[in-house]
Order: C-alpha cells, then sequence, then structure tokens
C-alpha cells in the first residue's frame, strides 16, 4: 500500500451525531460534560483516543473551532497532525499546532496559507495545486514516513474519505445519547447519493468487534468490506 493505512476514530451519539447541534458554538467536548447520563462516562473515550496511530489527520476548521487561534501555548503531544485547510488556521494557529504535536504537515491548495510563512523545525507545508486527498495520503507514506493514520474530522472531509476509498477502518465510539437535528453534522456527510446507478458509492463494512464499555456506552470495530 502505498498509502497509510487509516483508520476512522470518532465519539458519536447513537443516531450518528457528532455534535451537539448545528455551528460552532454547539461541540461535543464542551457540551457532552454537562450532560447528565453522558458526562460520567465521557473520559474512556479519551482514554481510547491516547491509544491510537502516532498520525492523526484533522481539519483546520476543527482545530479554529477547538480555539487553536486563539488559546495559549499547549502541552506538547507525542503525536504527529496532518491538517487539511485552506482559510481557518491563522499564523498564530499554526505556531500553536506546532507547540502541540511532534510533527504538523499543512496540506493546502492555498498559495497563500499562512503556514507558509511559519518557520518551525516540526512544520511541513505541503501544497497541492488542485486539492486530492489521494495524492495528499501518498505524499505523507512516501515524504513524512506516515504509515498508519487515524482521521477524526469533520462529517464533510469523513465522507470524502470514504467517497475516494482512502478509509481502511471504522472505530466508533457511541454515546447513550440522541441528539437529533437536520442540520447536526454527522460522522459522515457530504452531497447525497441522487440515483441507483450511485449505490457503488457506498461503503460496506465488516464487523471486527462490538464492546459494551462502563455507563452505557459501546465501542464499534468494523472493517472496510473488499468488494470482488
Amino acid at each position: 500500500m502505498d498509502r497509510p493505512v487509516t483508520t476512522l476514530f470518532m465519539l458519536m451519539s447513537l443516531d450518528g451525531k457528532i455534535s451537539t447541534g448545528e455551528g460552532d458554538r454547539l461541540d461535543f467536548d464542551r457540551d457532552l460534560p454537562l450532560v447528565p447520563g453522558v458526562a460520567d462516562g465521557l473520559l474512556q473515550y479519551y482514554e481510547l483516543e491516547r491509544e491510537t496511530d502516532p498520525w492523526s489527520l484533522n481539519t483546520g476548521r476543527v482545530m479554529a473551532k477547538v480555539g487553536a487561534n486563539e488559546l495559549p501555548m499547549p502541552e506538547r503531544l507525542p503525536v504527529s497532525f496532518a491538517i487539511v485547510d485552506n482559510a481557518h488556521l491563522t499564523e498564530a494557529g499554526v505556531r500553536w499546532l506546532c507547540d502541540r504535536c511532534r510533527g504538523l504537515v499543512v496540506i493546502t491548495s492555498n498559495a497563500a496559507h499562512p503556514a507558509r510563512t511559519v518557520a518551525e523545525p516540526n512544520l511541513s507545508v505541503m501544497y497541492l495545486q488542485r486539492p486530492s486527498l489521494s495524492e495528499a495520503f501518498c505524499r505523507l507514506r512516501s515524504e513524512h514516513g506516515c504509515k498508519r493514520l487515524t482521521v477524526q474530522s469533520g462529517g464533510t472531509l469523513n465522507a470524502a474519505l470514504v467517497r475516494e476509498g482512502l478509509v481502511d477502518f471504522v472505530d466508533v465510539v457511541v454515546a447513550p445519547l440522541l441528539v437529533g437535528g437536520r442540520d447536526t453534522p454527522t460522522l459522515v456527510d457530504g452531497p447525497s447519493l441522487a440515483s441507483l446507478a450511485e449505490l457503488s458509492k457506498l461503503c460496506p463494512l465488516e464487523l471486527l468487534d462490538c464492546e459494551a464499555l462502563r455507563n452505557s456506552y459501546v465501542r464499534l470495530r468494523y472493517r472496510v468490506a473488499l468488494l470482488s
């Protein structure tokens, strides 16, 4: 394989939501500790998160949402980040991420991205004239030695990765919660299918493990099925 082995690892509600509502003001990390019956079991998700791959893929939008552009410098994590971003991170946000992780690769098709003006020893900018997740993944492996990659991004990028066949495993922790809301982000968003001719874009899965966690949480692990 000339790209990393990729796992989509997310926390979601029983109805597949990955946020408590529409817009960046609402967020699982901030909001679930306030929800009775859900807060008590939340820590085990973060414990599992610490066991994921040495490379993590996310988006500039998610990083901006959690405060990368404004927060004080964080404690460094033993993880390398690949961040897909064109317009959400500021120079301060890029520096914050450099301080947070072992290595940072900013993947962008924006020739004027702020990361291109930052000189940090653990920062690389992967400039793509044409946005291509497949090319980005291949370059992560060939240029940066990324062999295993955990994806923890928003539903739009998750959908693009699934549609392009770039996800090998799905590992979800299901919180005992129903969120609802037509416009609330889900595990996989993106454009809906519009015809039977597009059924080939669906992503069948093979169940590897189903584990009952504490406080009514459940962990589900799947392999993306290889279709003949």
